[in-house]
């Protein structure tokens, strides 16, 4: 495809900070217009490869960054998010565009209503450019008919699960910055794979109001981004009550933004010996032990701890449980009535939610309150927790491919993610070393509930004294 000079003039942009062109496009050095014009152009030449986009909305993304264009030269200039090309993970519903979830049931079928974050982000004056794609209800496996997302970094690796499009079209420079959902691990995982930045909010601290249900106790509304402090723009775009979702916290949203950018000397950094050694790989232990020698060398406190292991490791196995009752609740009015149209992996999970006794349940949700009872606690000592994402290096796809018939493997990748799941603590994930094949690898970070401020903190220290967040994958023939 030919280039035009918008698209020339504007293609190193493309890969920076979100918070970094905001200051351009505010200025007045860099027209919204221009900007989306040379991002759609990146899209139709590069995502045919990648298949981040399920649904690129080009007409109406112009037709909102010439409004916000308009806007700015105005005077009327409403934060970080203006004019910014941005995307959602197709289980964000967005009027007169289809929201299919990964699925392919009512495929083509436009919503008729924004979710809150997809108003909030229009609020803010972000620019829309489509649908990013996912995993078949936000579960672990793309619909059989659905061709995934490749991982720009090296298309025979993993993506991660379920914001596979949103990890992907970041890294690549598809869009500065997209929202993502976390149920077991879905921010985290894709993230670690292709070195980004990713914050899962404490549960109910953004509206899940207009987004594709998996597992409502257990899904978070989060973000994915290339920084820290892009991160923190998006989530206070997007956070907060609304009365459209009674389950959305009333906690006041605090200034993220400017708090990302605070010392961390005096913070307290928990970490467990034991829970971040055994079963880890090499690697990955010396990434974790590099990252927290920075964290002490820009004053954080080290402290060790003991974490509720053996509780941690009973909550792996219920979450899958919790997860297949919720979500056979989720897909009640089009499961089993339309058995034929989903993909067997999702299938299984609605069977195994069926199948399931009352008092069973119970079980796992009093099991689940002294679980995250007992993390709580942890807070009272440390300001933040530190672990790796997982306790392995990137996983092929060939490694993926197996993971049905390697329980254990599916353990070992779940045993720092699906865990906050089921506490509902918010969690920063970073990018913080690489493996002998140059893939990413990251770290994650956990905070109390409500306290994403300290993780932003901690994460923006971090990424100003390391370059891993730096990094991009390059642009492959065919990209």
């Amino acid at each position: 495809m030919e280039t035009d000079f918008r698209t020339a003039a504007h293609a190193d942009l493309l890969d920076q900070d979100l918070v970094a062109v905001a200051g351009l496009i505010q200025s007045g050095d860099v027209s919204p217009a221009e900007l989306a014009h040379a991002q759609l152009q990146r899209i139709q030449a590069r995502d045919g490869a990648l298949r981040s986009y399920a649904c690129v909305t080009a007409a109406s993304a112009m037709e909102e960054a010439r409004a916000a264009e308009a806007e700015i030269r105005a005077g009327r200039y409403r934060g970080p998010l203006h004019g910014i090309p941005l995307a959602l993970k197709d289980l964000c519903r967005r009027t007169g565009v289809p929201a299919a979830a990964g699925m392919i049931l009512d495929r083509g079928m436009p919503a008729d209503h924004d979710a809150t974050v997809v108003r909030r982000l229009r609020e803010a004056g972000a620019v829309l450019l489509g649908q990013l794609q996912m995993t078949e209800g936000a579960y672990s496996d793309h619909h059989p008919s659905i061709d995934p997302p490749r991982n720009p970094w090296n298309a025979t690796y993993w993506t991660g699960i379920s914001s596979s499009g949103s990890a992907v079209a970041t890294a690549a420079g598809l869009c500065f910055a997209a929202t993502a959902s976390d149920t077991g691990g879905s921010i985290r995982w894709p993230c670690a794979a292709t070195g980004l930045t990713g914050i899962k909010p404490t549960w109910g601290r953004v509206s899940r109001h207009g987004t594709v249900e998996l597992a409502a106790s257990l899904d978070h509304i989060g973000v994915i981004a290339r920084s820290v402090r892009d991160c923190a723009a998006m989530l206070q775009a997007i956070a907060g009550a609304d009365p459209r979702d009674p389950t959305a916290l009333q906690a006041p949203v605090p200034p993220y933004a400017g708090q990302a950018i605070g010392a961390i000397c005096g913070l307290r950094l928990g970490f467990d010996p034991h829970w971040n050694g055994d079963g880890v790989d090499t690697l990955t232990h010396r990434m974790l032990a590099a990252a927290a020698q920075t964290f002490q060398d820009l004053g954080a406190t080290l402290v060790p701890l003991r974490f509720p292991i053996a509780e941690a490791e009973q909550a792996i196995q219920d979450w899958a449980l919790n997860c297949a009752v919720e979500a056979a609740v989720a897909h009640a009015a089009t499961y089993p009535a339309r058995q034929d149209q989903y993909g067997p992996v999702l299938a299984a999970v609605l069977d195994a939610g069926h199948a399931l006794s009352g008092p069973d349940y119970q079980r796992i949700l009093l099991r689940r309150m002294a679980l995250r009872g007992k993390v709580d606690a942890l807070f009272t000592g440390i300001d933040a927790l530190l672990t790796p994402v997982q306790p392995m290096p990137p996983l092929t796809l060939r490694d993926i491919s197996t993971l049905g018939e390697q329980p254990g493997l599916i353990a070992a990748l779940q045993r720092y993610t699906c865990v906050f799941d089921m506490t509902g603590h918010p969690c920063l994930t970073l990018p913080a070393g690489q493996c002998a094949a140059g893939m990413p690898m990251g770290l994650q970070l956990v905070a109390a509930h409500l306290d994403e401020t300290t993780l932003f903190r901690l994460g923006a220290a971090f990424q100003a004294h390391t370059c891993w967040h730096l990094r991009r994958p390059a642009a492959k023939e065919g990209q």
